[in-house]
């Protein structure tokens, strides 16, 4: 995918900001191979934050300010992934399950892609609104907050849901109208009910943001049921396109 708007050295017009996170995406894609399971992810992620990048400058949003600051944060966690294992240190539970996968060659593109969207939407989504409501001094429920979060879907669904369909179809046809088991797993896996969780999760741990061990069990427990997700989504079936 081509970057949205984009100026000839790949660097979208709009946010300086997220511009250098795209600069930052970019160079740790520079090390991964094409079929790498976090490159894959990186591939779609870069395309929706690059149209973020215009997004925030072209009045789609009430606050843009705000929903710049978000992506920026949001993208930093994605890319505590490759710095965590570059200084071999234990990545969060909710994105071990695409590292341990990530070369996995009986896995679908599409599988990879949609574990990293699993792993950054459901787990990191809710901990980058929560620190940038504490950063600008502002709850999730502050006015227009909510209503930028769900602009944020239309931006996706710019880029992922033609990306999804586009595979199934291929799929599909090149099997004779079968849906094999992970075809039908993959079509099932909504990034709208993905994002919505996000935000009933990001209300849950801004309210018990100051409980200590409060706080940090229910971090926890969010890592480990997303993480327990990507895993089911990285399930190896066998494909009906290798049957005699």
């Amino acid at each position: 995918m081509g970057v949205p708007n984009g100026e000839p050295n790949g660097v979208p017009s709009g946010s300086v900001a997220i511009g250098r996170v795209l600069a930052a995406m970019d160079a740790e894609r520079a090390q991964w191979s094409r079929t790498d399971g976090l490159g894959v992810f990186s591939d779609v992620y870069r395309d929706v934050t690059a149209l973020v990048a215009v997004r925030v400058t072209d009045g789609t949003f009430t606050h843009p300010d705000f929903v710049e600051d978000l992506d920026v944060r949001f993208a930093g966690l994605f890319l505590d992934v490759p710095r965590d294992l570059a200084a071999r240190r234990t990545v969060n539970k909710a994105w071990a399950p695409l590292v341990e996968r990530r070369a996995h060659a009986g896995l679908w593109p599409l599988q990879l892609a949609l574990a990293g969207m699993n792993a950054h939407i459901n787990h990191d989504l809710p901990l980058a609104v929560v620190a940038t409501c504490e950063a600008r001094g502002v709850p999730p429920t502050a006015r227009g907050v909510h209503a930028d979060f769900e602009r944020v879907n239309d931006v996706l669904a710019e880029v992922v849901r033609p990306l999804r369909q586009s595979f199934l179809d291929a799929r599909v046809v090149a099997a004779g109208g079968e849906l094999s088991p992970v075809a039908d797993l993959v079509s099932n896996f909504s990034i709208d009910k993905a994002r919505d969780a996000a935000w009933a999760n990001a209300l849950v741990l801004w309210h018990v943001r100051d409980l200590g061990f409060v706080a940090a069990a229910a971090r926890d427990a969010l890592a480990r049921t997303v993480g327990l997700v990507s895993r089911q989504l990285l399930t190896v079936f066998p494909d009906p396109l290798d049957r005699p």
